[in-house]
């Protein structure tokens, strides 16, 4: 009995050694982990910001006359090229006054040709047998004026012959006076004045017709710019008030992002800074060019407006929409980097990533962040080009801790294997 336990009792002291180790063993399990190579590469600085989209040109077309609309020509929507004619107004009155001042222009210009064309003399001459007749007309009126009361005074005659008697004497002291005063100016003004006066008259005639002829081409209203038409105010028939706005046109050919940016980042921004617009309903992006960076700070938000000019051939981009812009405004040739999923946090605050030593081991490193893009991080420091970080499986790692490197997609087996 008493060998039978000696022989028992270390037995049992082996046996319950190796459960120690075992679960020692199990204590410290190896870790499934993902790993990626720490590379160089390009980064860029990005700034970002909410902005709204307005057009590149828009004119509000008003008219300079006031008038009822006769016709438009043009719906909300529609395309409209430079100088097409969006609408007309009422015109009628125009018209005819144009149509005046033409003729009373033509008639001063030739009146003016006539007078440059025409010697001196020969102008006294006209105007002085023009005296001469009315004078002989005159005296041939009077002496039946004179006859006729005597006749209607002895009751020959009605009054009514007497009366057109006076008509035609005043008509012919009248025509009398006019070629007195005609061969008195030719007398007493010498050609020169006489062709000053003519084309006198002709400039003024001219600039009268002008100025017909302008409020006439008023009443046709036309797009100052290539757009689309966005709004209208009135219906035909309605009355358009000169300098109340008519048809408002929008040059949406290309857009411009407006963006209220701090003063700190604004600072790092130029004009002709790579950019992207990414609207709101999630479509593509579309690139795009800083084309105003604002000089002055707005009080009310002490922030600096950007401006980023895109291309929308398709009209995609609308005015007054919402988007998200991105500027570049720095770019650094070799950083090193990593993907964001590599950064673990710390209780302390500070971040790390976890280095696959060739032991399998994972150790932990304290890293410093500079530039960041969705896809890429750079780190200043902590880790060198070609170490393996944790991709996946880091997070609640313990510095010195064993893991097994997979390839991404074998979780499952890795479970499999463990099982």
């Amino acid at each position: 009995m008493f060998k039978f336990t000696r022989w028992l009792l270390p037995v049992c002291l082996a046996a319950v050694a190796g459960c120690g180790k075992k679960e020692e063993k199990e204590a410290e399990p190896i870790v499934p982990v993902q790993v990626v190579a720490v590379r160089q590469d390009s980064i860029r600085r990005v700034v970002t910001a909410d902005a709204v989209l307005y057009p590149q040109n828009q004119a509000s077309v008003t008219p300079k006359v006031s008038a009822p609309v006769k016709k438009f020509y043009v719906n909300r929507g529609d395309h409209v090229k430079e100088g097409q004619v969006l609408a007309e107004l009422e015109n009628r009155d125009l018209s005819a006054a144009a149509l005046e001042s033409k003729g009373l222009y033509e008639q001063a210009a030739a009146n003016y040709r006539a007078t440059s064309a025409a010697s001196l003399p020969e102008q006294v001459t006209t105007a002085q047998a023009n005296l001469q007749a009315a004078k002989e007309a005159l005296d041939a009126d009077k002496k039946v004026l004179d006859s006729r009361e005597k006749l209607f005074h002895d009751g020959a005659l009605a009054r009514r012959q007497v009366d057109e008697a006076q008509v035609a004497y005043v008509q012919a002291r009248s025509q009398y006076e006019t070629a007195q005063e005609h061969l008195k100016g030719l007398q007493n003004v010498g050609k020169e004045e006489q062709i000053k006066s003519a084309k006198g008259q002709a400039d003024a005639a001219q600039a009268h017709y002008t100025a017909a002829e302008a409020q006439l081409s008023y009443t046709e209203i036309r797009s100052p710019i290539t757009g689309v038409i966005t709004e209208r105010a009135v219906w035909e028939g309605e009355m358009a008030s000169a300098g109340t706005p008519l048809l408002t046109v929008m040059d949406v050919s290309h857009v411009v992002a407006r963006a209220n940016i701090p003063q700190d980042q604004a600072s790092l921004l130029k004009v002709g800074d790579d950019a992207t617009l990414t609207p709101s309903d999630g479509s593509e992006e579309v690139a795009g060019k800083v084309i105003v960076v604002s000089p002055a700070v707005d009080p009310n938000t002490t922030t600096v407006q950007v401006w980023v000019r895109a291309a929308n051939p398709e009209g995609r981009l609308r005015a007054g929409a919402s988007v998200r812009v991105s500027i570049v405004a720095a770019k650094v040739p070799n950083a090193v980097v990593v993907p964001p999923a590599a950064l673990l946090p710390t209780a302390e605050g500070e971040t790390v990533v976890m280095v696959v030593g060739s032991d399998s081991v994972a150790h932990e490193k304290k890293v410093e962040i500079g530039f960041r893009e969705p896809d890429k991080v750079q780190l200043l420091s902590g880790a060198t080009p070609g170490q393996q970080v944790i991709l996946v499986g880091g997070l609640g790692l313990k510095d010195g801790a064993k893991v097994r490197v997979e390839k991404a997609g074998d979780d499952k087996a890795g479970e499999k294997d463990e099982k």
